[in-house]
């Protein structure tokens, strides 16, 4: 596939353990050791009962070791707590042991638990009948596990079958998913599906003496034959069908055999991974699943619609809850250094230039993008490079949403009843659930999110690629503990979403944003914010304008808008709303430039706005 869009619809891992259920003792977690295997740095964190609340106190990272010359996961996840031991003044390991349980109040934790996306994370290959509907159903189990789906092969995709033979040979996958057809439908593209595997005689990615795991979670009707051909060349699992009916999806079967799977061969082939499984004492999670369960968690909890963004340098993950319904997109070339290049090429020049609040020249951007992805450990040492790489963030995020939205719908194929006024609106099978009308909350994280210099830098640059409409919070990762405490949720909820709420994220604040577009200086829309005090600020808000007023973290204001017969805030053309805001570490940001939100095409006039536009939120250091 030219393009890596893919996306689970599933709660990420349904699976609520006990302590008892991993095969551990049963006991109270008062301090909880956690940590994140990366591709690069492994991240550990300390977490401790402080009276009724759970807290984050202690962090340490060191280098991943799944890799030449150490080949152990293990010294790693080690060499992290010893960091954290030197911070905190307790005593975790006893040689390369973690002390389980606590044996005093100075003296090892209760549990250890852990995540992984070293090595690459999991990946995998999937297969359907139909593209757009098994097809894109598999993908959404296979993330709903924490995969990159790495191919999507289906009966329909154009390929001619010694090219689908070609592409599952040389891949390499992890794991396969198969699936298609309904129960009880025909079986010929399933089997002949089966038997293009079968010439391919797929190895896995990990390790030479054991068979590829495959997962079968297509018709029934087609198990024995799948079995027949399949059942001595693979690791062969049969479970129910992805897809029974075409008006309804059951992920769940699938995505638990591919956590078994992922468990019993993946990472027992890996690095040092068997000895990590038997030091925690809850199964391992791959890393985007993790966060996938945090997500979900605290969107249930708090009732919240919510869109939440991982960006990275190589894939940019996006996550969505809405309704209750929860989504996961990998786009897998869309990252700020080893995919930097993949975004210049998607986004376009022009698209990145737009948000460089300065001349320059075509080439010399080329270049500072090429010389990232070359070099992509490096940081930003002037303000330009840092404006110039807020920009390429700016486009990655848009372009990971766009891909989002385009899979985040409803069921493809089925034949629903329509209204007159849906067919005078074409609207089709297929739906975007994103509705950012409805979102309550964004959150970002990934280094150029998470560590940018000033906070109202990450609310910027989420509020200009996502655009969200009407009245938005915003918030972000503080230290990218998300994939510890989604694997934590699985044990003790309270503690993951107590060290969420008070550690995790840092609020940035709430951004109010008109829907509609006018000229420059023209009246938008009337406010009056009340704030908690008493205090009450008035003003009008103009098209091309952005506004920010103080509203510190712990306060909450009401703010009143009568917006202009051709805005709308949410509830209709020229509709005054009213709504609790609440602050955060940057503010309330009142955004009148207009949604959709177009930039002038005049050089000079775009680069005179983006300066008006960055001053007026104090983005950058002024000379």
């Amino acid at each position: 596939m030219s393009r890596t869009q893919r996306i689970a619809r599933i709660s990420p891992w349904a699976c609520r353990m006990t302590i008892q259920d991993s095969g551990k003792s049963s006991h109270p977690l008062n301090v909880i050791v956690a940590t994140d295997c990366g591709s690069t740095t492994t991240k550990a964190i300390l977490i401790e009962k402080v009276g009724d609340e759970y807290r984050q106190t202690y962090r340490g990272e060191a280098p991943t070791t799944v890799e030449a010359p150490f080949e152990d996961v293990t010294r790693g996840v080690l060499n992290a707590i010893a960091e954290i031991e030197e911070l905190s003044g307790r005593k975790i390991l006893d040689g390369d042991k973690i002390i389980t349980p606590c044996r005093d109040a100075k003296t090892g934790v209760d549990i250890y638990i852990s995540t992984s996306s070293a090595g690459g994370g999991l990946q995998m290959m999937v297969t359907g009948v139909v593209q757009n509907m098994t097809g894109e159903s598999a993908q959404r189990a296979a993330l709903g596990a924490g995969a990159i789906v790495i191919d999507v092969l289906a009966s329909n995709d154009g390929r001619l079958p010694h090219e689908k033979i070609e592409r599952i040979r040389t891949m390499r996958p992890d794991m396969i998913l198969m699936s298609g057809g309904t129960d009880g439908g025909a079986v010929t593209h399933v089997v002949e599906m089966a038997e293009y595997i079968s010439a391919a005689e797929p190895r896995p990615r990990f390790g030479a003496t054991y068979k590829l795991p495959l997962i079968y979670a297509g018709n029934k009707d087609a198990q024995p034959q799948v079995k027949n051909i399949l059942g001595e060349k693979t690791a062969l699992v049969l479970t129910d069908n992805i897809r029974p009916v075409l008006e309804r999806e059951n992920l769940a079967p699938a995505r638990n055999k591919i956590h078994d799977l992922f468990l019993e061969h993946v990472m027992q082939q890996a690095p040092g991974y068997k000895k990590l499984i038997e030091m925690a004492g809850a199964p391992i999670m791959p890393t985007p699943a993790a966060v996938g369960v945090i997500m979900e968690t605290i969107a249930k909890r708090e009732h919240l619609n919510l869109i939440g963004v991982d960006i990275g340098g190589a894939t940019t993950d996006v996550f969505s809850v809405f309704e209750g319904l929860f989504n996961r997109t990998v786009s897998a070339n869309l990252g700020m250094s080893y995919s930097i290049s993949n975004v210049l090429a998607e986004a376009g020049l022009a698209n990145i230039m737009r948000w460089v609040p300065f001349t320059i020249e075509e080439q010399t951007l080329r270049n500072r993008i090429k010389n990232k992805m070359i070099r992509p450990t490096t940081i930003p040492q002037t303000l330009d490079e840092l404006q110039i790489e807020h920009a390429i963030a700016r486009e990655a995020l848009r372009l990971a949403l766009i891909h989002h939205k385009s899979l985040a719908t409803a069921l493809k194929g089925i034949q629903q009843e329509r209204t007159i006024s849906d067919v005078f609106e074409q609207q089709q099978s297929g739906k975007t659930l994103i509705d950012m009308l409805k979102l309550d909350l964004i959150v970002g994280s990934g280094g150029i999110l998470s560590h940018a210099p000033r906070r109202v830098q990450s609310m910027l640059m989420m509020v200009d690629a996502y655009e969200p409409l009407g009245v938005t919070r915003l918030s972000v990762d503080s230290i990218f503990m998300m994939p510890h405490l989604g694997v934590l949720s699985t044990i003790d909820e309270k503690a993951a979403t107590d060290v969420f709420v008070r550690d995790c994220m840092v609020y940035l604040g709430t951004c109010v944003a008109p829907i509609g577009q006018g000229k420059d200086g023209d009246r938008c829309a009337d406010y009056v914010i009340t704030f908690a005090d008493g205090r009450i600020d008035k003003g009008a808000l103009a098209f091309g304008d952005l506004r920010l007023v103080p509203l510190a973290g712990d306060q909450k204001a009401s703010i009143a808008i009568q917006p202009e017969k051709q805005v709308n805030l949410g509830a209709g053309a020229g509709v005054s709303i009213t709504r609790e805001v609440q602050g955060g570490v940057v503010g309330l940001l009142l955004d009148g430039r207009g949604r959709p939100l177009q930039l002038p095409t005049d050089h000079n006039a775009r680069v005179a706005a983006l300066k008006k536009w960055f001053s007026a939120v104090g983005l950058y250091p002024t000379a």
